[in-house]
């Protein structure tokens, strides 16, 4: 809210006070509110202060200030609406980031204000009332870019405007045209979709017809040469048209951090101002110490400076206050320290306490941490221990109970809205060994591969059923709660049964320190009530204590529950619990803090200090949502990846997108939930991964590039969540839509059909609602994102065999570039050798169906129809190797082309059995004779 000042505009008393959008443009000078009614409205002749308010989920407010200027607004009102800007900050307590915005070079955050787009109109605002349009309506021609914000900009209504690189909008009287350069991007298309129904809405009262153009399309559509009569008649666009809107320049700000130039952050002085030029991006730094008066001149001289230098409008201008600097203006300096500044709510709760109290507001304790359960916790609960190629099924009281040098494969299958749904992690014990975390991650991935559950996801509209179920790795003591309430009681003891951690204290000649009974082992109790608490063994030494908590401690024949000070009757009827759970017919000593028998602390190796201070929890940011693309290339990098043949070593690119809904899952994408604690890699269905072991890949190098300088620990728990398997924890960070989600069922055949585009122009043209799925002749983009359908079906398979997964641990960090995307470099992957002898999935668990598959599995080959094929090629032709190869055929199939008698010598067994093997097994026979 704005503090009352004799030098605050008082058009800003108010602002901020509640969360959303406020507007003020110039009008004669002075600052005038915008009403509701025109948000989103910008004429090119006038100049506008934006606020936009937002109520973290961790209680205070954010506020972001934007100062659109239009092309055809005079100096003497941009300069004022510069000035205002920063009045408002002022007014704000100088906690805002102040944005300079161009009219066709708005930054996504901005336009992420106002989806789909805004569309400039020409004139002066004005608050008098009268129409500032003639009644002849104007045709015009805009280009549209941008997959999640609409980047809309008017050119001129002319054949030259177009190019086969952009999608067009021609607006007519009675038509919409949609104009769709050959080369331009799926997204780009599905995105300018909303921009029609918008104009279709806002400019025709819904009241016009909707045409969409293919480049190139000449014969046999009346809407084509309805299209070019407007441009006075067909002509071809040549090839070498020049790419629309100014081209962005390569950022030289890391220049400086070579060699003596390099940037530190002590260089920057509270009672100054700086300009830091990054070509693309100019930001102004102004210290918490600077005057006003300063701040408006250092913001003037860098204005002044950039129009002197001629730089494009695309330049973007940002303005940060001490304190508040954005994560990618910090990337240009080294080493940027973690607590260089605070935050006022990370200052402590008693002093924020107090400054409401004072305040008259009522002051309550901070709410305990979110114990909500998003899923049904009363599903089947199956858990396997890792021993190198082989899985051990735990029986039900044992799996309970984990040992921190072992890996586990968990599988919790709960009811869902209308059918059954899987849930995988791969919980990776602190001390487990390297090549047991992989295999880990390796059985997991087959584990699903060789279930065939749900029949609509294994039905021929889905190319990759392998990733319906939501998988999950995560590493111990960083589990997400949604883990810990699954198990709802879980012990978690010492050392490791499993051959490779036995291989690996026999080998490093360490101490064995898996528990027994017979020795001292101290646990400490944690949790939140009996359907969410764990005993987690400790090193059984004093220092292991802390007040916050309460202990067992073991110790020969006498056993202690030691009782932090800052401990509640709660953690008190945890602490009897565990121990009933642990051993029943142990007889514990009551310890309280600070009246320790000597045995107590000669049990522990002596008293030593440890924590005795509340631990303070600390507020968990609001979730970010980043795009993450691979350069080109990627689709045989891919593929080369999962044979085994290369490491990633392309570059991956990652772009914030603000203000995100539900919207923005484009089934094209691959996006990255950022909750700070633990993150989400979301799967489109028409996306280029289609493996698991992909995605954690994905995810292990988000972490590693740490985006938004918070931290991120490298084993925060990466979930896999694909498109129409939504689970309700993740869900939660959206405002959820089910009649958008993907599920199943019959309407969603219809939603799930076609890419992003086709969705979204079956439903522009009405024609969900009726059922129908959309044609596929209304509009075949070519694209250069577009994945082909035959490699998409080569690709699709998550084989079980493939090794591309490399553990947090062993990611090899690499160089990121900040600049407009965040660009960033791929994980190597360790290599691993192949199966060898027989396959411990043989008598793997799968999901089973919640109702009858009448569809086989996409990836499998119907046994009479391969039986019965008329296309047969000798051995030797047909091998990945072969110096005469046949051409013509389906490479992901070759031994379907074997005669039933060689198929038989060759695997050892009919098709019709070979068929029925799950798919990983398939592959390995297969390259066993060269033909995969």
């Amino acid at each position: 809210m704005a503090f009352y000042s004799k030098d605050v505009d008082p058009v800003f008393h108010g602002a901020g006070a509640k969360p959303g959008l406020e507007i003020w443009c110039i009008e004669k000078l002075r600052l005038v509110p915008v009403p509701k009614s025109s948000i989103g409205k910008f004429y090119s002749g006038s100049a506008y202060v934006v606020l936009s308010t937002s109520v973290l989920k961790s209680g205070p407010t954010q506020h972001d200030i934007h100062y659109w200027l239009g092309n055809d607004a005079n100096e003497v009102d941009s300069a004022l609406a510069s000035d205002k800007a920063l009045e408002l900050d002022a007014a704000l307590g100088s906690c805002a980031v102040q944005y300079r915005e161009v009219q066709g070079q708005e930054t996504e955050k901005f336009l992420s204000y106002f989806k789909p787009c805004i569309i400039p109109v020409e004139g002066v605002f004005t608050t008098q009332e009268g129409a500032l349009n003639g009644d002849t309506y104007q045709v015009t021609l805009l280009t549209c870019k941008g997959d999640h914000v609409a980047h809309v900009k008017e050119v001129p209504f002319s054949r030259s405007s177009l190019n086969h690189n952009d999608v067009f909008i021609l607006d007519t009287a009675s038509k919409i045209f949609l104009f769709c350069g050959c080369n331009s991007s799926i997204q780009e298309r599905a995105k300018s979709l909303e921009v029609v129904q918008y104009i279709k809405e806002n400019k025709h009262s819904g009241k016009c017809e909707v045409a969409t153009i293919e480049d190139g399309k000449l014969v046999g559509d009346s809407d084509v040469g309805e299209f070019w009569s407007l441009f006075g008649g067909y002509a071809p666009i040549p090839r070498d048209s020049a790419l629309g809107g100014p081209q962005q320049v390569d950022s030289p700000g890391k220049l400086s951090q070579i060699g003596s130039d390099s940037l530190e952050k002590d260089m920057l002085e509270k009672n100054k101002c700086y300009m830091l030029d990054c070509g693309a991006e100019v930001f102004v730094w102004m210290g918490r110490n600077t005057l006003i008066t300063e701040r408006k001149t250092s913001i003037s001289a860098a204005e002044d400076f950039l129009r002197k230098q001629e730089r494009s409008n695309g330049t973007h201008l940002t303005f940060l206050t001490e304190g508040l600097e954005t994560s990618i203006f910090k990337s240009y300096f080294n080493s940027w320290p973690q607590t260089a500044e605070t935050k006022l709510y990370d200052e402590g709760r008693e002093k924020v306490a107090a400054i409401f109290k004072h305040q008259g507001y009522e002051v309550k304790e901070l709410p305990e941490e979110d114990v909500q359960s998003y899923i049904n916790c009363r599903g089947t609960l199956k858990v396997w221990r890792v021993n190198g190629h082989e899985l051990s099924l735990l029986p039900a009281s044992e799996q309970t109970k984990l040992y921190s040098g072992d890996c586990y494969i968990v599988q919790y299958t709960y009811p869902g809205t209308e059918r059954d749904e899987s849930l995988f992690y791969a919980w990776l014990g602190q001390g487990s060994v390297l090549e047991d975390r992989a295999d880990a991650v390796f059985h997991m991935d087959a584990i699903v591969d060789s279930t065939r559950g749900d029949p609509v996801m294994a039905s021929f509209l889905f190319p990759s059923p392998t990733l319906c179920a939501v998988v999950a790795q995560i590493a111990q003591n960083k589990e997400p709660l949604q883990f810990f309430l699954i198990f709802q009681t879980l012990i978690v003891y010492k050392g490791g049964v499993s051959a490779g951690y036995k291989k690996f204290v026999a080998e490093t000649g360490v101490d064995d320190d898996t528990y027994d009974e017979k020795k001292t082992a101290l646990f400490r109790v944690q949790g939140t009530g009996p359907e969410n608490m764990q005993a987690i063994q400790v090193d059984h030494v004093s220092s292991s204590l802390n007040s916050s908590y309460c202990y067992i401690l073991q110790s020969g024949t006498s056993v202690f529950t030691w009782i932090g000070n800052l401990t509640s009757s709660k953690d008190h009827d945890l602490l009897d619990r565990m121990i009933e759970l642990i051993n029943p017919a142990w007889q514990p000593i009551s310890v309280r803090e600070g009246s320790e028998p000597d045995s107590f602390w000669s049990s522990l190796g002596g008293k030593t200090e440890y924590p005795r201070e509340k631990e303070m929890k600390k507020f968990i940011e609001d979730p970010h949502l980043f795009k993450f693309t691979c350069t080109e290339g990627k689709q045989l990098v891919m593929v080369l990846l999962l044979l085994g043949l290369v490491s990633l070593s392309g570059d991956f690119k990652v772009k914030e997108i603000y203000s995100f809904t539900q919207d923005d899952l484009t089934t094209e994408d691959v996006l990255v939930l950022d909750c700070h604690k633990e993150i989400y890699v979301w799967i489109g269905r028409h996306s280029t991964i289609k493996s698991k072991q992909e995605a954690l890949n994905l995810g292990l190098k988000f972490l590693q590039t740490n985006i938004l300088e918070e931290e991120l620990s490298l084993e925060a728990p990466i979930y896999v969540v694909t498109e129409g398997h939504e689970p309700p924890f993740f869900t939660c960070f959206f405002e959820w839509d089910p009649s958008k989600a993907n599920v199943s069922g019959s309407a969603a055949l219809v939603k799930m059909h076609g890419n992003s585009f086709e969705r979204k122009l079956a439903t522009l043209k009405g024609k969900t609602s009726s059922g129908t799925a959309p044609s596929r002749n209304a509009l075949k983009p070519r694209s250069r994102e577009a994945t082909p359908d035959g490699l998409r079906s080569r690709s699709s398979s998550s084989n079980g065999w493939e090794r591309s997964f490399s553990p947090a641990s062993t990611v090899s960090g690499s160089h990121l570039k900040f600049s407009d995307n965040y660009s960033v470099s791929s994980p190597t992957p360790v290599a691993r050798k192949l199966f060898t002898g027989s396959s411990p999935y043989q008598d793997s668990p799968v999901i089973e169906p919640s109702s009858p598959s009448t569809n086989e599995n996409s990836h499998q080959i119907d046994a009479n129809e391969t039986s019965a094929n008329s296309l047969i090629y000798p051995y030797q032709r047909l091998t990945v190797s072969s110096t005469e190869p046949v051409s013509g055929i389906d490479v992901t199939k070759r031994e379907a082309y074997l005669s039933e008698e060689e198929f038989a010598e060759k695997f050892g067994m009919p098709k019709g059995a070979f068929y029925k093997l799950p798919q990983w097994r398939q592959n390995k026979l297969k390259m066993a004779v060269d033909l995969f």
